[in-house]
């Protein structure tokens, strides 16, 4: 196959999917992965697709959201890295929401492991993770079937959510700006991820480097409701992402980097500063909207009492992390 067919077909295959892996891309056009990522550096040249780490994406920020199976190949590495350190905030006995998406799936195969846990959630996926748990029990919301990710949206799974109380909320979404939060792609899909945040005294947000940076259309969690950012250390080259982190960490986001250079340390990346001693950093409760939190022993309104995440050195797998301070100014 001619290097001006290869293009035209992977053009197709990421107009038609909206993001395709490399590794589909080579399987499809019968060449290497090398090839390939050449072919895709030379139609993003021309501004017709954008690169993704592992993978093509329909160009700008605003496209339309990928299907599972395109989701499920993209930066398999960092969403394991991301689930493993994610896993360790989740303490015994506590009771959690868990959204759509496949790092958030990657998280609950980890959860089945804690003991007493109870995990409220909108997605198939990550229900059937931990449909074998013996310890953990499932709460399914109501709503309609969403078959693109798989998940349970509409006024059904949102009237579902209605009263529930709970210590964390694990989101993740399209994309992650310091500017607007947490996107989607998806309407239906941002309003249930809205009604999870509110169900929630914490939200932690799980999102690869690939998504920091990137706009799409429907805002889910505001930035300065965002309590903790869990990531994976981006390319040295990658500025936009870097800068991205140190804007979210100056206003207020706590952000623990999977796979980082050392527990402890600095990421290496200019202004970001490294916790030394206790690397969980202070903890930071963000009213919601709408919602008012009582902290103080025997409030009014019975509202539970919120548990500091835990620590970093005890996340599973031992992965290598590092929180990022706010720029000191």
């Amino acid at each position: 196959m001619f290097a001006a067919e290869r293009r035209q077909l992977i053009l197709e295959m990421v107009r038609a999917n909206g993001a395709v892996s490399l590794r589909e891309l080579a399987r499809v056009v019968q060449t290497s992965e090398v090839t390939v990522r050449r072919d895709v550096r030379a139609l993003e040249a021309e501004g017709l697709l954008d690169r993704r780490h592992g993978g093509a994406v329909l160009p700008g920020g605003f496209t339309r959201e990928s299907g599972f199976p395109q989701k499920s190949h993209l930066a398999t590495a960092e969403k394991t890295a991301i689930a493993d350190l994610a896993a360790g905030f989740v303490e015994e006995g506590e009771a959690i929401v868990v959204g759509a998406g496949t790092t958030t799936q990657e998280l609950a195969r980890r959860l089945a492991r804690v003991p007493g846990l109870t995990v409220v959630t909108n997605s198939l996926l990550v229900a059937q993770a931990l449909a074998h748990a013996n310890r953990v029990e499932v709460v399914m919301t109501g709503g309609t079937l969403r078959g693109s990710n798989y998940a349970l949206v509409g006024s059904g799974a949102e009237q579902s959510l209605q009263g529930l109380r709970v210590s964390r909320a694990f989101l993740s979404g399209s994309g992650l700006t310091a500017e607007r939060g947490l996107s989607t792609s998806n309407m239906l899909s941002a309003s249930v991820d809205r009604a999870l945040v509110q169900a929630a005294g914490e939200v932690v947000v799980l999102a690869d480097h690939t998504k920091l940076g990137s706009d799409t259309m429907f805002q889910t969690v505001p930035t300065d409701v965002i309590t903790r950012l869990v990531t994976d250390e981006p390319p040295a080259h990658d500025d936009r992402a870097a800068t991205e982190l140190q804007a979210l960490a100056d206003q207020g986001v706590q952000i623990a980097v999977a796979g980082g250079p050392g527990a402890g340390h600095a990421t290496g990346q200019p202004g970001l500063d490294g916790a030394a001693g206790d690397r969980r950093g202070p903890r930071r409760d963000v009213p919601l909207p709408g919602q008012r939190r009582s902290h103080a022993p025997g409030a009014a309104g019975g509202a539970p009492q919120l548990r500091p995440a835990a620590s970093l050195s005890e996340s599973p797998g031992g992965g290598r992390v590092a929180d990022l301070a706010p720029r000191r100014r």
